[in-house]
């Protein structure tokens, strides 16, 4: 039986590189930077730019690539052990040429993008250079793709496409979005919907506005507006009706991915906490002598050990099977418990820090905010809990009969009956 919790010692030192690389040189960027998905900003190519190329040198540049593409191959365990250190800093992923949903939309061009689409899109986006939108989601849709209504209609030797999208993150940095379309309401959602690349400033794209999550003065998911946006047959992307399929390339993948980065964020809570525990006085002594602050600390733990296992496993099983619909359970498992982890230890850490945990001087607010964001982001808790149910009671048969198969008097029964010859032998020989 093969079965290993440590890493390779050359992987690890590339891992204790990242570590120390992070926490010195790149989380000190998100306290003076804006926007990491900004690509012209000037202080971004100044500050951003040679961290990149120590990335490159170490041969961690977008490693969920191929080598075929400038990345490194790795499997899902191995990327999760290194997005469970970008995870701390907002910055890490673009430095590191792995942020969503540029990754994500870099893997699906690669995978199902034309030689013109690859040289025009792909290529800019794996050097960093620009940034790109995801256009799915809709505002009368949510997570349900079968709701959606925006329509790209076959027009001469192109496609015009009509519509809105919501939540298209970072759609006013992108240079170009892929959006997700009808194109056979005659036929079933996964089998008429396709996908397109519409290049920025395209005449009859228009964000509506940039919505910002809970506080923020200014948002970065694009409420966006198609009107008959007019793009050329070649901006399709794959096959007609393909887009399902697209979709779950890029979607798998990137759960893990965000898991892992999330675990990232409620260390930093839990450490934020242990700290506060041993440092802040009562009348009685530190708050780390208090039982109640232990049971805190205890539970914390213990929940994120759970849930970073969980990860881990589901990253190995994507590595073995090499199949996203074999995983389909673990992973809305993951994507299920995330939020919950998330909320409940940074909840309890903002607690111990009292009204310090609640001002904007401490992160907390913003942690409990984006575990709520984490439990709609890529489909709500309660659907990949259904998703958990279905699949796992797919294993199961009903009983015949009256009683359950636990039933004790029906179990001891056919025992007595199953041993009734040992049982009277056995007696007789008394």
């Amino acid at each position: 039986m093969a079965w290993d919790f440590e890493t390779d010692t050359e992987y690890q030192e590339l891992l204790d590189w990242a570590d120390a690389f992070v926490r010195d040189e790149v989380e000190p960027l998100d306290l003076v930077l804006g926007d990491p998905y900004d690509k012209a900003d000037p202080s971004f190519r100044r500050l951003v730019r040679p961290l990149q190329r120590q990335v490159r040198e170490r041969g961690l540049w977008a490693c969920h690539l191929g080598p075929d593409l400038g990345g490194q191959g790795y499997g899902q365990v191995r990327l999760a052990l290194l997005n469970e250190i970008l995870g701390r800093s907002r910055f890490a992923p673009s430095v590191f040429g792995c942020q969503a949903p540029d990754s994500g939309n870099a893997e699906i061009i690669a995978h199902f993008g034309t030689e013109e689409q690859k040289k025009r899109y792909l290529a800019p986006l794996l050097d960093g250079e620009i940034s790109s939108s995801y256009s799915m989601t809709e505002p009368h849709g949510g997570a349900d793709p079968t709701l959606f209504t925006t329509r790209a209609e076959r027009d001469g030797d192109g496609w015009v496409v009509n519509g809105e999208k919501w939540f298209s993150s970072n759609a006013r940095h992108a240079a170009f979005v892929i959006v997700m379309a009808v194109t056979d309401p005659d036929v079933s959602a996964y089998e008429g919907m396709s996908m397109f690349i519409v290049p920025a400033g395209t005449p009859g794209l228009t964000i509506v506005r940039n919505v910002g999550v809970g506080g923020e003065r200014e948002g970065s998911h694009g409420y966006l507006r198609y009107e008959d946006v007019r793009v050329p047959a070649d901006n399709l992307l794959g096959e007609e009706g393909g887009a399902f399929a697209i979709a779950q390339t890029r979607l798998g993948g990137g759960r893990i991915h965000h898991a892992m980065r999330t675990i990232a964020q409620v260390r930093k809570a839990f450490d934020m906490m242990c700290e506060r525990a041993v440092s802040r006085q009562t009348r009685y002594g530190p708050l780390a002598k208090l039982q109640m602050t232990q049971e805190k600390i205890a539970d914390s733990w213990i929940e994120i050990e759970q849930f970073r296992l969980l990860v881990l496993h589901t990253a190995w099983l994507i590595d073995k099977h090499q199949d996203y619909r074999k995983v389909r359970k673990d992973i809305a498992a993951v994507k299920a418990a995330m939020p919950k982890v998330f909320h409940d230890v940074v909840q309890r850490a903002m607690h111990l820090h009292g009204a310090l945990g609640v001002s904007g001087e401490m992160p907390f607010a913003k942690m409990l905010l984006g575990a709520q964001a984490m439990g709609i982001a890529d489909g709500p808790t309660e659907v990949h809990k259904i998703t958990v149910a279905r699949r796992l009671l797919r294993d199961y048969e009903p009983v015949e009969g009256l009683w359950p198969s636990g039933h004790l008097p029906t179990r001891r029964e056919a025992a007595r009956e199953r041993y009734a010859a040992a049982l009277e032998h056995a007696l007789g020989n008394e």
